[in-house]
């Protein structure tokens, strides 16, 4: 079978002859890139991964492990797309490669049934990431956690699992689709009419910043629809070779939410956010849901660009004294939205902080969907480089709008010995609110 059939989805998604020596000649990209620090090979970098999955493709270059382990290396943080002068879609490329490589034997096939049960049946399935999520719950607040640690049991298994053990998150006591009303009002005049997305992750291990959310949304006086038949927006799975489910998932959501009269879609998760926004290219060739998916697309707002646009009236505390405040850009949310300056614009309006710019803010902090996980080592060179940035500016409080970051740079806290509270910024505004305030 020729290597152009063989792989044909590869070609699809390869730019313009022109455009492409364009970019293998250009090495814009290379300063952005982590792995490319990292290693200094040229293989590691987004040019010389497109110019190997062009060589694949048009059966140049044979299919190798080196390649399958090149396109898993990339963090896929598409820093190289903020650089790239000819503006050439690097995630779209690097995500249709994983999907190739899960059809080869280059990837473990254990690994693989591994990886898609974990995001279709537990991730993606409400209800298997809640039983989950209230066994987390169980080891976390029985004291079993502890013990474990104590015992350092878990290094038996693996030299990393300890490490990586640490990276789960506090469990909320209640899920947050469980007290959030599918119709919330303000309790004042309604100026906005929204609609929110409570995700999967975000709704059993991040349940506080969804609460956050919806209670600061009610102060700016909108009304909020929340269907309780949506899903998981489908990007662990797409950004990890699952395409195909992850468009169903998809269309789940466009479903779900099309049913319902609003102007924004609110979310509070950047990796969320950025799929969601994608929909409509996603499922631009599926006659059913083109236009649906366009106008879907169309309304999702991440939580701080809808602040910033919108600037809704809110009333804060004036009292409290200033504390030293940094930001993070989670990587969904400046090279994949665009969203840069208005988290910026939002947090140094707020009273009781003191704004510092954080170093290399734009610097993917390894996270990276599941990359922490399964890629502890790569990731976490990358989070020490993260953690002394932050260290710098002293800071009381980093901000950053990405439940994995936030997870990963907690775990940066502890294992690098940073002396930081890591929160939403959301979570910061409520704190803030007049009406909010502990008695």
């Amino acid at each position: 079978m020729p290597k152009e059939i063989e792989y044909k989805e590869l070609l699809k998604i390869l730019p313009h002859d022109d455009i492409l020596q364009q970019c293998i000649h250009c090495g814009m990209c290379l300063a952005t890139c982590p792995t490319y620090d990292i290693t200094k090979l040229e293989r590691s970098s987004p040019r010389g991964r497109i110019k190997m999955i062009k060589s694949v493709a048009r059966g140049e270059m044979e299919m190798s492990r080196i390649f399958a382990d090149e396109m898993n290396f990339c963090l896929d943080c598409q820093a190289c797309e903020t650089a790239c002068p000819a503006g050439v879609k690097y995630g779209r490329m690097v995500e249709t490669a994983r999907v190739v490589i899960d059809n080869t034997k280059y990837v473990s096939k254990a690994g693989v049934t591994i990886k898609r049960f974990a995001l279709r049946k537990i991730v993606a399935s409400r209800d298997g990431l809640k039983f989950v999520s209230r066994l987390l719950w169980f080891y976390q607040k029985t004291g079993l956690q502890k013990l474990v640690r104590l015992s350092r049991i878990l290094k038996f298994f693996s030299k990393n699992l300890s490490e990586i053990e640490t990276l789960s998150p506090v469990i909320a006591d209640k899920f947050s689709d469980t007290q959030i009303k599918e119709i919330e009002l303000p309790n004042g005049e309604v100026k906005y009419k929204t609609a929110f997305h409570f995700g999967c992750l975000m709704n059993t291990m991040f349940a506080d910043i969804n609460i956050d959310t919806i209670d600061v949304l009610k102060e700016c006086g909108c009304k909020i629809i929340t269907p309780h038949d949506q899903v998981c927006c489908g990007s662990l799975m797409g950004h990890n070779g699952d395409m195909e489910f992850a468009l169903k998932l998809a269309r789940k959501n466009i479903d779900a939410f099309d049913k319902h009269d609003y102007d924004y879609l609110i979310s509070n998760s950047a990796g969320c956010g950025a799929f969601m926004k994608d929909y409509a290219h996603l499922l631009e060739d599926d006659p059913a849901y083109a236009e649906k998916a366009k106008r879907f697309s169309s309304k999702v707002k991440d939580v701080m660009e809808f602040f910033s646009e919108q600037k809704p009236e809110l009333i804060f505390n004036l009292e409290l004294e200033p504390e030293l405040t940094t930001y993070h850009d989670a990587c969904h949310l400046i090279h994949a939205q665009k969203i840069s300056t208005q988290p910026r614009e939002v947090i140094k309006s707020l009273p009781g902080v003191e704004y510092k710019e954080l170093e290399e803010a734009n610097w993917c902090c390894g996270s990276a969907g599941i990359y922490n996980v399964v890629r502890y080592d790569d990731a976490i060179k990358q989070l020490e480089r993260k953690m002394g940035n932050i260290k710098n500016t002293n800071a009381k409080i980093v901000l950053t709008g990405n439940p994995g970051c936030m997870g990963q740079i907690k775990h940066g806290t502890k294992k690098f010995n940073v002396d930081v509270e890591v929160l939403h910024p959301v979570t910061l505004i409520k704190r803030l609110l007049k009406s909010h305030q502990k008695s």
